[in-house]
């Protein structure tokens, strides 16, 4: 995988139009991009993520006032001066305006800024009226989403279902952290926040362990950070954890296991006693999984570079980690089309297709079917996605177990974000004859 490129822009909106921009051009990762962005990273992260998330919309109105695209450094300075005007209540209007205005005249020249101002202005101007032009719109227009998603979701949910699971997903995401039982306990945590002016609260879905910090609060700066007394994680990583529910000695594998926060679920309820194996594909994600599970404080954990897909690389990693090749449980949170997540990461609604889904689906296939050989007699495994597709979840379990009549489904949940306010999940415990 190449290093993301470098963003170098003098203000916010600069750094938020550049990341825009190569995500147009190149379809690249934004979350790769802001790790080049050396300052007021969170405020990136929100003008970046909410044109990208909004960008369907953005672009239909950008359409009312110029139908011709202006050329792409433009588009993206103008897109995110749309979504600062009609979106973010927080920012004023002669801001978003003015500094739009700037960075086009830095990237286009005196057309190039006289471009961006009128249609800015306009938008502006014509605010209380589009507004309800939006609203007779189709649902793919007026939330932002490909049509292909509206569709099979309608199918598979209905209407109204679908209506608020778009307006989920376009939420601006909570920062959620999850106290580490192993190093905190959950009320402690908080006093420490609230003694540094920081008022987490409870989440609902999950009180005693998952807490939604304030917007703007800087993780790393907070108190407990370093020591590991929490990650940033939502109350959905805790679903497949808990169906799997490892005891201590046994042997466990994640096989699909960075950036960590699952694995660190599994080591606290192990206590431990026992062997964890916590494998990747990506060399990358291995190095984030191991910084992450050292600073939780489970960095007893084996940690390897191995892909689930090939069982016999995982056999591999167990050689090498003096563990015999089989498991009583396995955790199999699988690459998936992300379709749970679009809250948290916009960009994958853009990347959906059906032919995305049936890659997706095929690779999730071949990781249980090398998993299967991997477990004990008696053994589990917990199948997971961050999903709502049929074909990547019950859909998907079924048709394997057709083929493996040595295995039953034990049990299965689904998390639907509007319900349970927490990012979308799917979890089937399966165990073995």
């Amino acid at each position: 995988m190449s290093p993301p490129r470098s963003i170098t822009a003098r203000t916010p909106r600069q750094a938020a139009a550049a990341i825009v921009r190569a995500w147009l051009e190149s379809g690249e990762f934004p979350d790769r991009l802001f790790r080049a962005v050396p300052e007021r990273r969170a405020a990136v992260m929100e003008m970046a993520y909410g044109t990208i998330r909004w960008h369907r919309t953005l672009d239909w109105v950008r359409a009312r006032f110029a139908p011709r695209r202006p050329p792409p450094g433009l588009d993206a300075i103008l897109l995110v001066g749309l979504y600062e005007l009609l979106f973010m209540d927080d920012v004023q209007d002669y801001a978003a305006v003015n500094e739009a205005v700037e960075a086009a005249r830095a990237e286009g020249g005196r057309k190039g800024a006289g471009l961006v101002n009128a249609l800015l202005r306009r938008a502006q101007a014509e605010r209380p009226a589009l507004l309800p032009a939006l609203e007779k719109e189709p649902p793919g227009i007026r939330f932002s989403h490909p049509d292909v998603l509206v569709d099979r979701w309608t199918r598979h949910f209905g209407r109204e279902a679908t209506l608020r699971l778009c307006r989920s997903n376009n939420r601006r995401p909570e920062v959620v952290i999850r106290v580490n039982a192993a190093r905190c306990a959950g009320r402690d945590l908080l006093a420490a926040l609230r003694q540094a002016r920081v008022e987490a609260t409870p989440h609902g879905f999950d009180p005693d362990r998952f807490f939604i910090l304030p917007r703007g609060a800087s993780v790393a700066a907070l108190p407990g950070y370093a020591e590991g007394w929490f990650s940033v994680q939502d109350p959905a990583t805790a679903l497949a954890p808990g169906l799997l529910a490892p005891r201590p000695g046994e042997r466990v594998l994640d096989a699909c296991a960075a950036p960590g926060g699952k694995t660190a679920i599994l080591a606290e309820a192990m206590e431990g006693e026992g062997a964890i194996l916590a494998a990747d594909a990506s060399v990358e994600r291995v190095g984030r999984l191991q910084e992450n599970l050292v600073r939780l404080g489970a960095g007893a954990v084996r940690v390897a570079r191995a892909d689930a897909a090939r069982p016999e690389t995982l056999r591999a990693a167990c050689e090498k980690a003096g563990l015999p090749g089989t498991f009583h449980a396995v955790l199999l949170d699988v690459p998936c089309t992300n379709t749970g997540v679009l809250c948290r990461r916009p960009d994958a609604r853009w990347r959906f297709s059906r032919e995305h889904l049936q890659k997706a689906a095929a690779k999730q296939r071949a990781i249980l079917d090398g998993a299967a050989g991997l477990l004990e007699a008696g053994g589990r495994i917990v199948y997971s996605t961050c999903s709502l597709e049929p074909e990547e979840n019950e859909g998907q379990v079924s048709a394997w177990l057709d083929a493996h009549d040595n295995f039953t489904l034990a049990q299965s949940k689904t998390l639907f974000p509007p319900d349970s306010d927490t990012d979308g999940a799917y979890a089937a415990l399966l165990v073995r004859g």
